[in-house]
């Protein structure tokens, strides 16, 4: 099956440079665009994408409350922001809007075209860069005993369960943990979602900022 894409940016040169890119690929259909956020929003209603590519700053409706309009719903699709900006600031907003990724303009093609098919796939993805940006900030707000809580947290673990922690943190996928550890896909979906429940945390991001606050990586 063909991912269903839809393209957010007021720039008419980057829709169309991403609309030729990604049509090349064989399971990717470039379904629409929209030049602001509003426009965008009315045509996820028509086209149903399973990825939205959203820039942030637009015209009507910016990306980061179109994002937050689509995640409230009841079947949203997945949201990859895609912007030239790669400030703190913007990171934490699209995180907690419900961005599923967050990638630079500047990240080469196939790692874009990556990152899609992961995002479809159910599995988050956020950029090496902007991952350093948003463990860095959490970092310098949040006081020392970030470190003592990480420990206390990862010390409920079993081993296996620690090894993908830190696979995670290291921003692999569950296809690359699977190659590293010897294990299936499924295997590591399942030690994945373990490690959601005992470690309370909601997606693969926190996953990375629990391991880097106990200085594992």
């Amino acid at each position: 099956m063909s991912v269903r894409i839809l393209v957010f940016d007021d720039d008419p040169l980057v829709r169309s440079a991403l609309a030729l890119m990604l049509g090349g690929q064989p399971d990717h259909e470039v379904v629409g665009e929209a030049a602001d956020g509003r426009a965008g929003v009315e045509q996820v209603d028509r086209l149903r994408p399973d990825v939205v590519l959203m820039d942030i700053r637009m015209p009507r409706l910016d990306g980061l409350e179109a994002t937050r309009m689509l995640h409230a719903r009841s079947d949203p699709p997945r949201v990859i922001v895609l912007t030239t900006f790669d400030a703190d600031a913007y990171v934490l907003q699209a995180v907690a809007a419900g961005a599923d990724g967050f990638l630079l303009k500047d990240t080469p093609p196939a790692d874009i075209v990556a990152a899609i098919r992961r995002v479809a796939e159910g599995e988050p993805m956020l950029s090496p860069a902007v991952t350093r940006v948003l463990i860095e900030r959490l970092r310098t707000t949040s006081g020392d005993d970030r470190a003592e809580s990480a420990d206390r947290r990862l010390a409920v673990l079993t081993d296996r369960e620690r090894d993908v922690a830190l696979a995670v943190g290291r921003g692999l996928s569950n296809a690359e943990i699977a190659r590293e550890l010897f294990v299936s896909v499924p295997t590591v979906k399942a030690h994945v979602s373990r490690l959601f429940d005992k470690l309370g945390t909601t997606n693969r991001v926190q996953i990375a900022i629990c391991v880097h606050d106990a200085g594992l990586l």
